[in-house]
């Protein structure tokens, strides 16, 4: 996959692009990023990216020009997509990811100041995606948060290739269950016997049960679409009842 950052400050991305998972999806070639600055696509003598709004009020606006000429210079002649990330757009979640992983090339636009001319948005952008329900000061952390989800699901990156399923919001569609690892016991606190047994079917069954017990508690929404068997609906059923006799 080759993804293209548009933004007014790549530095903030090149040093997360640098570490971790995404330095070593580049380092393997399952990832290829470019990072390009807007104003280098400016033609006036100062590279002004930014003006005042038409009708008045505060902040500054991204002027389309540059954001056309880089765009369609990145873009050439495929049908990548072009994602504005804005507070208005669509809500991104692991189902977005997937869609995203799919794509071969992804042009990703991180907006800035109090907006980006609406032009942009009406004849450039593709799909405009919102990372929650709040506002940042631009879009670069955004784009790096869609970046590390999609490539985390590029094949290979994460070595086992099912890696990514067993994620909170994977294949189950539920929270993922909790992890421990040694000391066993740590101040008192001990590691869930079932899981220093080495039965790896009794292991399995503890954590569905956990993932299902988890996502009761912290996301219940998710159970909405889940797939249960019966087992499973008696776990969510004794969660149900420890609640209640809790709030007792």
């Amino acid at each position: 996959m080759r993804v293209d950052i548009l933004t007014l400050f790549p530095a903030v991305c090149a040093a997360y692009l640098n570490e971790s998972i995404l330095k070593r999806a580049q380092e393997f070639g399952a990832l290829q990023v470019g990072l390009h600055n807007i104003r280098d696509y400016a033609t006036d003598k100062h590279r002004v990216t930014d003006d005042m709004p038409f009708g008045g009020g505060g902040g500054m606006v991204l002027k389309p020009e540059p954001v056309f000429a880089a765009v369609e210079s990145l873009r050439g002649a495929t049908n990548a997509p072009v994602i504005l990330l804005c507070p208005q757009g669509r809500q991104f979640t692991q189902a977005v990811a997937h869609q995203l992983a799919a794509q071969p090339h992804l042009l990703l636009l991180a907006g800035r100041y109090e907006g980006i001319d609406e032009r942009v948005r009406e004849h450039l952008v593709t799909d405009s995606i919102s990372i929650g329900d709040y506002v940042l000061t631009g879009g670069e952390l955004p784009a790096l948060v869609l970046l590390d989800a999609v490539t985390r699901l590029l094949p290979g990156v994460l070595g086992a290739a099912d890696a990514a399923s067993n994620d909170s919001f994977g294949a189950s569609g539920m929270l993922e269950y909790p992890h421990y690892t040694r000391p066993a016991d740590f101040r008192g606190y001990t590691v869930p016997e079932v899981l220093l047994t080495g039965d790896h079917a009794a292991i399995e069954r503890w954590r569905r049960a956990q993932s299902i017990t988890r996502t009761f508690h912290w996301r219940p929404d998710l159970l909405h679409t889940a797939t249960l068997s019966k087992a499973d609906k008696d776990t969510l059923a004794a969660a149900a009842i420890a609640a209640a006799g809790n709030e007792a």
